[in-house]
């Protein structure tokens, strides 16, 4: 299927301080950030990758998937779109020395589109293909843990089919249910076949129209999975369905994914819950 398609990893680090909460606060550690692309005769994909400095050899890698439009236009380290976006702000938050994070673009030939239809089909599983296959070469063969929010959470879901089931997990963030003009939503989709560890992370007040907590409860026990239920005073601001919001988890950012780190390391699906900071 990657016949005649050309690799390629374009490497740039940038120095970033980032202090990591394990219990108590340790030393600043420097961040290193680099691009890595697979390339086909008419198109290709990108991830931002991200680890702490001499890191490494790692034990898995998380893949995140940003939520609409999920088009970043990864240009280098430090040009690209969606810097707001839940996952995109909180990445550091999940390193350690056995962990490094990809940031997944669209496609470059969806930069204008990047619909639900597209995601669900071929093309886009052998993109997908295509950029594990050059992680792998960058960094070796890694257990990947998918991480999707809102409208990224549909990516994750053909991610994990495409990528999985083996050495797969996946884990759906404020995920978006019902249809929206740009992309069909979970509820449509056939959890039977996914055959591979899943976790739901869902605001309790999640404000969104698109995102309901209800369905998050009804698919963590459909699909028989463990639901971490959020939980804040904050209501953060903007538009209900934007990244600054309870369906960011906007002041939460941090506990959300030391809670979604727990599950990946320990198999523990902990709730949060936040008072007022």
């Amino acid at each position: 299927m990657l016949q005649g398609a050309v690799m390629r990893h374009t490497l740039a680090l940038v120095g970033a301080s980032l202090l990591l909460c394990a219990g108590s606060l340790r030393a600043a550690e420097r961040i290193e950030e680099s691009v890595v692309t697979a390339r086909f005769p008419d198109r290709s994909i990108s991830a931002l990758a991200t680890r702490l400095e001499g890191s490494g050899p790692y034990k898995r890698a998380i893949l995140l998937m940003p939520g609409h439009p999920g088009i970043m236009k990864l240009q280098s380290p430090q040009s690209f779109a969606l810097k707001g976006n839940f996952l995109i702000r909180s990445r550091q938050a999940w390193l350690d020395r056995d962990t490094m994070v990809l940031t997944v673009d669209a496609p470059s030939d969806e930069w204008a589109s990047f619909t639900g239809r597209f995601r669900m089909g071929d093309r886009y599983a052998e993109d997908l293909r295509g950029l594990a296959r050059e992680i792998d070469q960058a960094f070796g063969k890694l257990p990947l843990v998918i991480v999707g929010t809102s409208e990224g959470s549909v990516s994750a879901y053909h991610a994990a089919r495409a990528l999985g089931p083996d050495n797969v997990r996946a884990i759906f963030t404020a995920s978006l249910f019902e249809q929206s003009s740009n992309s069909h939503g979970l509820a449509s989709l056939d959890f039977d076949d996914l055959k591979v560890p899943m976790l739901w992370v869902h605001h309790e007040n999640d404000p969104c129209r698109y995102t309901p907590y209800w369905q998050a409860k009804r698919h963590a026990e459909k699909t028989r999975a463990p639901l971490i239920t959020v939980r804040s005073a904050n209501a953060g601001r903007g538009d209900p369905c934007q990244a600054f919001t309870r369906h960011g988890f906007a002041g939460v950012e941090t506990e959300t994914v030391r809670a979604m780190q727990r599950w990946v390391t320990e198999g523990v699906a902990a709730d949060v819950t936040v008072a007022d900071k």
